[in-house]
């Protein structure tokens, strides 16, 4: 018999070693997350997925589902947590949705509309980060990167490139480009690369593409995120292979 737990009253199955992302992905329930991607090893950054089991907060992408384990992920209590963080997420960056050609393609953007983030609520950081349009097909601007690591994953564990790093800490943490100038143009990304669609925000832009798709006729104008994704649960890749060990999940401490 296959074994369950609990996701806000619902018996979702689950594969032993599965997480509870993973699990209630393959069933079809939404969890909101941004830094988590179906093609590679979670590692809990963004905390967006936070979920409570039992009396402890653990991450869903890296929390393994136990048998008879009761889950809470959409309750009043976590989405206040979730909006905060959304609201970190913004002020931290220089996100301004009007003019960004990700808008309706954004899932930090249709995040913050489906939690009912209506401000900020922080001061504004309006951190310095230049734009890199040194590459002939692809755009770097910096400005509204979140720190998922998405790009870092897809072009080390998929592309075989190591085009991107994460650099620094704390405060301090930024995303870089692994050449000697730190300019795209001068690695061996393209335009056909997994790492150059990955990126969930509007850091990585190809193009002569901007505006192609008309803002309101995008991806989360049509649903917003949550159905969304319970309509399409996601597949890996299938070249991907397995996510490369790291430590091994965690579970709610």
């Amino acid at each position: 018999m296959t074994p369950v737990f609990l996701l806000d009253g619902e018996a979702i199955p689950f594969t032993p070693g599965q997480t509870i992302m993973a699990a209630a992905r393959a069933a079809g329930r939404y969890i909101p997350h941004l830094c988590w991607h179906p093609d590679f090893r979670p590692h809990g950054s963004c905390r967006l997925c936070t979920v409570k089991a039992g009396e402890h907060f653990a991450a869903a992408c890296t929390l393994v589902a136990r048998e008879g384990m009761s889950v809470e992920s959409r309750t009043a209590e976590l989405d206040d947590k979730r909006r905060t963080l959304l609201q970190m997420l913004f002020v931290e960056g220089n996100h301004f949705c009007p003019s960004c050609e990700k808008s309706g393609a954004c899932k930090l953007q249709a995040s913050a509309y489906e939690l009912k983030m209506m401000s900020p609520h922080f001061d504004h950081f309006f951190p310095d980060r230049p734009v890199d349009a040194s590459h002939p097909d692809l755009l770097l601007d910096f400005n509204r990167c979140i720190l998922c690591e998405l790009c870092v994953s897809a072009s080390r564990d998929v592309d075989g490139k190591n085009v991107f790093a994460i650099s620094g800490r704390g405060i301090k943490t930024h995303l870089i480009v692994n050449s000697l100038s730190g300019q795209l143009a001068d690695t061996d990304m393209s335009l056909t690369d997994h790492a150059a669609g990955v990126c969930p925000v509007g850091v990585i832009l190809k193009k002569r593409r901007g505006f192609a798709v008309p803002i309101g006729e995008r991806r989360y104008d049509k649903l917003p995120i949550s159905a969304e994704e319970e309509a399409s649960p996601p597949t890996r890749l299938p070249n991907a292979g397995p996510p490369p060990p790291r430590g091994g999940p965690s579970e709610a401490t």
